[in-house]
């Protein structure tokens, strides 16, 4: 086939205005940390981008109470409406520096700009939107309290969040947080918190009150720190299933409570009169999308046995198509992987799967010299049994696996200690909404794959967590009552 040659169309980097380091964001102003501090870099250049601060837990003692005096002398004493006006102000000044945040995203990413500006970006500005509508709502979110009184807020919220999509999961946390009357704590990945660190500066422009967004950057010894903060009243945590249980067993006995958004291995299964054209769309979409670093991917792909051949045969034809390379080029599909570690990871399972007796094939393209890069890759052959059918592998790596009848699908996609996300592609209407209600997954998907929305809930089963984030439900675990 041919494939179209593109002249490179590259963002411009002048829209970012990068500081040499970043100190800590504690009651409203940049502070240093007593701390040392460490790099950022891009991943698609390894170049270091900057110096941020690792915040000991004194700096994270200091954010507790930070935030703590904001939520006791400000925040929970204005009214529902006048908390909306900051969510609303917050929003439009990311809409407006949307650019800005998109290309620093990609930057310290890894992503393609593409993906920054269309999806992760308007997203992030749309749930502080919607939240912002739910401020002066609370009573419809839960049930009123004893006595018909007002749902009441938490009180301060630690949130810890993962380095894939840094900014719309800031947003998962602070917006629904800030609009229930909380005040927050937030830790961004220590791969990628120029994001949250820019955000940082919108708070300072909405002039929100000091302490109500406070941020500490640092790695795992960081987010411990907060986890176990007797101040933190509330932890909202998405990340690998490891850490998940670990902040589980911290928080058990305590008065602390928690939402986790954790791993997944989504099936995408498509049955044999499903719309293979949009079918494929969905599939590449599910997987390679942002690389593959997605914990609801498609990561397993079931396809019936009848069309499994022209199903393998599109694909490929398809993949060939993607572009790998510079994040910051529009023409990109899939950029680099987030970091040298996560390389090595998606790597080494691969090895594994071509040892356990998998056929890989990868789209062969040529990868810059510089940076983290990894071919889409597709496994063929694919048993229960094989650990790329069983383990999160985090990166542009699908499974295939095939299926007979919708009960043998049924038991295939729920063999798996995860439970997040599923897609089902079929014509039959009856098929989809039978297949949905047997699937073990928080989000199922029907002739689509990865849509979201602010007013929609989610979150997983099984070892992929409890919780919903997101919609009315994901509202109510910011407040006290039956969402507590």
């Amino acid at each position: 086939m041919t494939v179209i040659e593109y002249a490179p169309a590259p963002e411009s980097r002048a829209l970012v205005r990068l500081e040499a380091s970043y100190g800590l964001f504690v009651g409203g102003e940049f502070v240093a940390a007593s701390g040392p501090s460490f790099a950022t870099i891009n991943p698609a250049t390894e170049e270091v981008l900057a110096q941020v601060s690792e915040a000991s837990a004194a700096g994270v003692d200091a954010a507790v109470k930070a935030a703590r005096t904001a939520y006791t002398r400000v925040w929970s004493k204005l009214s529902g409406t006048d908390r909306g006006k900051y969510l609303f102000r917050i929003a439009r000044l990311l809409q407006e520096r949307a650019r800005e945040f998109a290309v620093l995203e990609t930057l310290d990413n890894g992503k393609p700009i593409t993906q920054s500006r269309d999806v992760d970006i308007p997203l992030a500005a749309a749930h502080f939107f919607y939240h912002a509508g739910w401020a002066d709502k609370l009573a419809y979110a839960v049930p009123p309290g004893p006595g018909g009184s007002t749902p009441a807020p938490l009180g301060v919220v630690g949130g810890i969040i993962p380095w894939n999509f840094p900014l719309l999961m800031l947003a998962w946390k602070v917006a629904p947080a800030l609009a229930a009357g909380n005040t927050i704590v937030l830790k961004p990945a220590e791969t990628t918190p120029l994001t949250a660190l820019l955000f940082a500066q919108v708070c300072q422009e909405a002039e929100l009150p000091p302490g109500v967004v406070n941020i500490v950057t640092g790695a795992g010894a960081t987010g411990a720190a907060l986890v176990a903060h007797p101040g933190v009243d509330k932890i909202a945590f998405t990340g690998s299933t490891a850490v998940g249980k670990q902040i589980a067993r911290a928080l058990a006995g305590t008065r602390t409570s928690a939402t986790l958004e954790l791993g997944g291995k989504g099936a995408n299964i498509v049955f044999d009169d499903a719309p293979l054209d949009e079918a494929i769309e969905g599939i590449v979409g599910g997987i390679f999308f942002n690389q593959g670093h997605v914990c609801c991917a498609g990561s397993r792909l079931l396809v019936q046995e009848s069309i499994a051949d022209e199903v393998e045969r599109r694909l490929k034809r398809r993949l060939a198509t993607l572009r790998v390379g510079d994040p910051l080029d529009k023409n990109t599909d899939v950029g680099a992987i987030n970091s040298r570690t996560q390389l090595d990871t998606i790597a080494g399972l691969a090895h594994v799967g071509e040892a356990e007796g998998a056929h890989r094939w990868d789209t062969g393209c040529a990868l810059p010299e510089q940076g983290f890069w990894f071919r889409p890759t597709v496994f063929t052959g694919v048993t229960q049994t094989h650990r790329i059918a069983q383990e999160e592998i985090f990166g542009p790596v699908l499974s295939v696996l095939t299926f007979r009848t919708p009960a043998e699908a049924v038991a295939k996609a729920n063999n798996t200690p995860y439970g997040l996300a599923a897609g089902i592609w079929t014509e039959k209407g009856s098929r989809l909404l039978w297949l949905a209600d047997q699937l073990k997954a928080g989000v199922v998907w029907g002739n689509t794959y990865n849509q979201f929305d602010p007013t929609s809930p989610f979150g997983g089963v099984k070892e992929s967590g409890y919780g919903r984030e997101g919609g009315r439900h994901g509202l109510a675990a910011y407040l006290q009552g039956e969402g507590h």
